[in-house]
């Protein structure tokens, strides 16, 4: 009997060879062919890409190895954070669940095995909102899965009954931040400046729709579910995206073996929080300035009430 998995969607723009590269490993997949992929191709932003957007589109016409494939083209461009918004709610509300990838993210074999596990045993568990694919290269041993109070945006999933409290006002997630003191830890330990791009995104220098998510997901208390070996890498990180981030975040091998996906205390593990924070230290994502203005900021506001 075939297994009933979650949809797939694949978020596409301009970038053909990225999106051949990660179909073509989303294919190798163990259930690929039990999957429906449902790509979601934005419009061209300028007539410069628009040769760009129609290679694309051009390639995923062709995609096969699925149960199904069906395309939604945009007429006009809605910007990656309103195409992945909408697209997933739109999943969500069709289906109950979704899997989430973008069109620079490689997957291990095994991916959709661990999304579509943990989307099954953690269904009508209210405290766990995603499973994460992704996590950079840890120097300390970690259990064979873990809870963390986040969510991450390269290789996801969710339910819609948890995508359903997803805040898309950034000035109200960074008051409740404020307001209840947890900028510290919502920054992995003041190591990563997440508080930093929320506020970015309420003045519009950038439109992160991943930060929106991982903020309402941390103020709900609510849990992702991350594996040992990371089943994800980036390889967007070339100047090609909507976003750059450090060029050797995502470089590292991929999971070579299906990762076990059983009932774990559900509990914010601390030894992963610490290696998160450790490997952002070693990255040094935060430089001294950044962090001493924050700390300064954080200080006066107590001070202030």
């Amino acid at each position: 009997m075939t297994r009933k998995c979650a949809p797939i969607a694949l978020f596409v723009f301009a970038r053909p060879d990225h999106t051949r590269r990660t179909v073509e490993a989303l294919k190798r997949n163990l259930l690929a062919e039990a999957s429906e992929l449902i790509v979601f191709s934005d419009a061209p932003q300028h007539a410069e890409m628009v040769a760009s957007v129609e290679a694309v589109r051009s390639y995923i016409r062709t995609v096969d190895g699925f149960k199904s494939v069906s395309i939604v083209e945009r007429e006009t461009n809605l910007g990656l954070a309103t195409s992945i918004v909408s697209g997933v709610t739109s999943v969500c509300e069709t289906h109950g669940r979704v899997v989430v990838l973008e069109d620079d993210l490689v997957t291990s074999p095994f991916f959709l095995s661990y999304m579509n596990d943990a989307l099954d045993l953690y269904a009508d568990t209210p405290e766990v909102a995603a499973a994460s694919g992704f996590h950079p290269a840890f120097d300390a041993p970690l259990p064979v899965t873990f809870f963390q109070r986040d969510a991450e945006c390269w290789g996801w999933a969710t339910w819609q009954r948890a995508w359903a409290m997803f805040n898309p006002n950034g000035r109200e997630l960074l008051a409740e931040i404020e307001r209840r003191k947890l900028s510290r830890i919502f920054d992995q330990d003041d190591t990563y400046p997440y508080t930093e791009m929320l506020e970015d995104q309420i003045a519009g220098r950038n439109n992160s729709w991943a930060i929106r998510w991982r903020a309402s997901v941390f103020l709900s208390g609510m849990l992702s579910l991350y594996p040992r070996h990371s089943l994800v890498c980036n390889i967007g990180q070339d100047g090609s995206g909507t976003h750059g981030v450090a060029p050797d975040i995502g470089d590292k091998k991929l999971a070579d073996a299906l990762i076990p996906v059983e009932q774990i205390p559900l509990a914010h593990s601390e030894a992963a929080f610490r290696e998160f924070a450790r490997f952002n230290r070693r990255l040094q994502h935060v430089n001294f300035k950044q962090r001493l203005i924050r700390k300064l900021r954080k200080i006066k506001s107590v001070w202030t009430g």
